[in-house]
């Protein structure tokens, strides 16, 4: 099997579907699960089928920290190592390295950082961060990207979404030449090469733009054009703007991106619970979204 999406039913600008995947189906609307370093924190991963997650998510640049990607595929990639055997999203760690601030350089090869974990100078560009979730082997994942403030100005949020388009180009192009040769752990190597449906990941170009309505829409029409893409994801948000304003840049890209293809709401889900129902009642044409909940919770679940 490989990606498709098929839509069930529709009311206004809701949309019930089906998102098919490698590793199963996700009903959408959908909210994952935040297992940033492969975990749940406090579940397991029968707890989370019983609570009837679909689909989780990880991060790149932690799952890149530690224990290391390479770990991580040398144990047969993520869904072995967390013994999930349903879909899996990564983000590429593009929001952790740039909330780094006064600890990373950007440049248009990529970011040097210092790690949080050991103060070890590392360097990011969109090739690596594609090895890295290769290396993972996630379903869907996330091309590095330039995350900048909520309220930025209009010319930093114009040079943080050009960037964007410009490095999910070369992330793009690094993903082909990985599917032609490197394949996936999980995947029985016998059946390699790439013109096997499990050997594909599905790479969700993201929209940038900031709190602008015109550069959004500049972006979203520049990554359509840009390939066929299996869903797209909306990110930049919840990073400072005022909630009005997320609404608004969300609503301004849904006559540009295509209604046939999930969308991914990225934000952080640090609202509480009568918000969080506030976004699912205003936005319920969104189909998949994540989120830590700042909550006395002892678990780390979507929102």
């Amino acid at each position: 099997m490989s990606f498709s999406f098929e839509i069930a039913a529709t009311a206004g600008a809701a949309r019930a579907g089906v998102f098919s995947t490698p590793h199963g189906n996700v009903e959408t609307p959908a909210f994952m699960p935040v297992g940033t370093l492969a975990t749940v924190k406090a579940l397991d991963p029968d707890d989370l089928v019983q609570m009837g997650a679909t689909m989780i998510l990880g991060n790149a640049y932690h799952l890149h920290l530690r224990p290391g990607d390479e770990v991580v595929r040398e144990m047969g990639g993520v869904h072995r190592f967390m013994r999930w055997d349903r879909p899996i999203l990564t983000d590429s760690g593009g929001f952790q390295v740039f909330s780094l601030a006064q600890l990373r350089t950007v440049t248009e090869e990529g970011v040097e950082f210092q790690s949080h974990v050991d103060g070890s100078r590392r360097f990011f560009t969109p090739e690596i961060v594609m090895q890295i979730e290769r290396n993972l082997g996630a379903d869907v994942i996330m091309p590095f990207d330039h995350v900048i403030p909520g309220q930025s100005s209009e010319v930093s949020a114009r040079d943080a979404s050009e960037r964007s388009i410009r490095w999910l180009a070369r992330c793009l192009a690094e993903l082909r030449t990985l599917e032609e040769s490197q394949p996936l752990e999980d995947t029985p190597r016998e059946e390699f090469p790439a013109d096997n449906p499990r050997n594909h990941q599905a790479l969700f170009p993201i929209v940038q733009g900031g709190i602008h309505a015109h550069l959004r829409q500049e972006a979203a029409q520049a990554i359509r054009s840009m390939n066929d893409w299996k869903g797209f994801g909306i990110g930049g948000l919840s990073v400072g703007e005022e909630k009005d304003a997320m609404y608004e840049m969300i609503e301004v890209v849904e006559d540009v991106l295509p209604p046939t293809h999930p969308r991914y709401l990225m934000r952080r889900a640090d609202t509480h619970g009568a918000e969080r129902r506030s976004l699912h009642a205003r936005r319920p044409d969104q189909h998949q979204a994540d989120g830590v909940p700042h909550r006395p919770a002892p678990s780390r679940s979507g929102v």
